[in-house]
Formats: C-alpha cells, sequence, structure tokens
C-alpha cells in the first residue's frame, strides 16, 4: 500500500485518480477546498484552498507521501505546492496539457515541439491557460530537479466529462434514434480526433507514477479520423437515420462555431492552424505504459453520462440544442441556409 496525495480530488479528473488509486487499495489523501464535490469513498479529505499561503499547513507534520498527483491550472498553486511539498514526496506527477504547444498545425509533432512562453504571474486567466500551463511545468521542473513526471493530457474524454464534447455525439445520436430525425454533422471526414480515456489516464498517471516514470510526454491516444468517431457515436446509440453533411462555409453562414461553445459542431475543426490540435504523437507514452481502450468503450462510457444528464438538456458548452438543429437542418434541405441574424430559429 503506498500514500498517495492527490492535490484536487474532489472533481473529475482528480476524483477519478483519487477513486482509482483507493480501488488499488492505496492510502490516499486530497487537498482541496471541498465546493467541487466530494472525494471517493475511502480517501481522506484536507479541506484546503490553495490560493491562501497557509494551504499546506493543514498538512503539517513528519508525514510524507510515496506520490503526489497534482492537476491544477494556476501557476500560483503549483508554486506554492512544489514549495511546501517537494522534499516530502518520493514521486511526483503533474497533469499539464497540449495547450502548452506555440503551434497546432504540425500532425504527429512531438514533446520537443516549440512551447507558449511561460506566464510570469500567479494567476492564469482562461485565455492563458496555455502559458499557464508552461508556468506549471517549469515549477514542478525546477523545483524537483526534474524527478517528476509531467503529463500533457489531450482532450480527456468519457463518464463525468464537465466539457460535452466528445460525449455531445453519441448522446445526440441517441436522442435522433428516439425522435426520428437527422443529425447535423460537419463535412470534414478526415480530419483526425485524438482523445484520451479519463479512465485510462487516471489509471497510468497512479501506476507510473508510482513506478518513479519521469520526464515529459503527450499522454493522448493515437488519432482517428472524425468520421470514425461519428461512426462509433451512431452505432453505440443504435442510430440508422439520416445525417445531413454541411461543409464548412455553410456551417459559418448559418452561425454555427467550431470544437466548443455555444451553437458548436463539437470536435470539428476548420481553421488551417488548428488541424493538428488533435493529432500530436503519443508514442513516448505508450511505450511508457499509457493504454488505451476501445473506441467503443470509451463511447459508451460517454453516453451513459449523457443520459445521466438528459440529452435533451439546453447545451451551452458545446453542440447544438436539438430544436436548433433541427431549423438549420431543414433550411440546408430546403437550399435556403442563411446566416443566423437572417433567419429565424424557434424558441
Amino acid at each position: 500500500m503506498a500514500s498517495i496525495l492527490v492535490l484536487g480530488g474532489t472533481s473529475w479528473l482528480g476524483g477519478t485518480v483519487a477513486a482509482r488509486a483507493v480501488a488499488l487499495g492505496h492510502e490516499v489523501t486530497c487537498l482541496a477546498r471541498g465546493e467541487s464535490g466530494t472525494v471517493p469513498d475511502g480517501a481522506r479529505l484536507v479541506r484546503a484552498d490553495r490560493a491562501d499561503p497557509a494551504a499546506y499547513e493543514a498538512l503539517a507534520g513528519p508525514v510524507s507521501w510515496d506520490l503526489v498527483v497534482d492537476v491544477a491550472r494556476q501557476p500560483g498553486h503549483v508554486r506554492g505546492a512544489i514549495a511546501a511539498l517537494a522534499h516530502r514526496a518520493t514521486h511526483w506527477v503533474f497533469v499539464s496539457s497540449c495547450s502548452v504547444y506555440a503551434r497546432h498545425d504540425e500532425p504527429r509533432a512531438d514533446e520537443s515541439a516549440t512551447l507558449l512562453p511561460a506566464l510570469g504571474a500567479d494567476e492564469a486567466t482562461p485565455e492563458q491557460y496555455g502559458e499557464g500551463k508552461v508556468a506549471c511545468e517549469s515549477a514542478v521542473a525546477e523545483g524537483r530537479a526534474g524527478a517528476a513526471l509531467i503529463a500533457r493530457s489531450g482532450l480527456i474524454v468519457g463518464h463525468g466529462d464537465p466539457t460535452e464534447r466528445f460525449g455531445y455525439w453519441p448522446g445526440r445520436f441517441a436522442q435522433a434514434a428516439r425522435d426520428g430525425g437527422a443529425v447535423l454533422v460537419p463535412d470534414h471526414p478526415n480530419q483526425q480526433v485524438q482523445w484520451v480515456d479519463v479512465g485510462d489516464l487516471a489509471d497510468w498517471l497512479v501506476s507510473a507514477g508510482l513506478s518513479g516514470t519521469t520526464g515529459t510526454y503527450n499522454a493522448v491516444g493515437a488519432p482517428v479520423p472524425l468520421e470514425h468517431v461519428l461512426d462509433a457515436a451512431a452505432r453505440v446509440a443504435g442510430f440508422h437515420g439520416e445525417v445531413v453533411r454541411a461543409d464548412g462555409e455553410t456551417l459559418d453562414r448559418m452561425g454555427i462555431q467550431e470544437f466548443m461553445g455555444p451553437r458548436s459542431l463539437p470536435l470539428w475543426l476548420r481553421d488551417p492552424e488548428w488541424q493538428a490540435f488533435m493529432d500530436r504523437s503519443g508514442a513516448a507514452a505508450t511505450r511508457a505504459g499509457l493504454a488505451s481502450r476501445p473506441l467503443e468503450t470509451t463511447m459508451s462510457d460517454a453516453l451513459a453520462w449523457e443520459e445521466q444528464l438528459g440529452t435533451d438538456r439546453a447545451r451551452s458548452k458545446a453542440g447544438l440544442d436539438r430544436h436548433d438543429e433541427l431549423d438549420v437542418i431543414a433550411a440546408i434541405s430546403a437550399g435556403s441556409a442563411q446566416p443566423v441574424s437572417e433567419r429565424s430559429i424557434s424558441d
């Protein structure tokens, strides 16, 4: 049994890491405010706000950990953790992001690709997410003298996904299978899509961390054409109806965004400068033991989560509301697709 400290542990990835560690029989402590949720059964919660300089006093004492896992996005939080705890941990894992890279138009680029400049401030805005993660990586690398595992995660998907991007597709196909209507998809079949299942990532962070794996890795699976992802979503949802394909110009005229956000088609990327955002080399992580479950398994887990949330809910984080989608399909099918500002969207 190992002693593991998760800096977080009450939200999605951190909670999954804590749950997997508990399931493996480890002693798990989670340091968190406790406002995002509860820790998994079997884990101990230590309440603290990492924005408070005294946050780590709650962990005072001679206690050390076999592994610390940090999923923070704010440089100040990571710098504080390193200063307080780096000398009290045998192994250290920091979850970063592929958003640290300066370019996203280089297919299969590996970990040597150019990074964004590191953020000097302690707090990153959402627009500074990548620069903030670079600063976090630097703090970990310096504070641990290179003795850390830095996992640059790609698109994290699966059960519990709060972003609604991956799960939108099996959820929408399931909804359409019930109502008998068509589904709108981007006509960009060969665009690459890449992800990592939250369960696979959590398993690897714990196992690789405890085994002493160090270095920086793109924590991603193999890229797959968008068409294959959509086909898998339709299969697990039991959808056999009509699919309406729309090119980028048509979708742009209709006011439909790419990738995420309100009135979007998730996972679709039109901008040439972002075509390799989900097409990076994960070879190093694979050699280090990161395994990927079958697409259909991940898609089924995503569908179960969508069904739990309700597939007919309003879409604000990613995707189209169903009535909006059907209006768009009708306009496209009638050959009268107009900019969204020039047509009526039903309430």
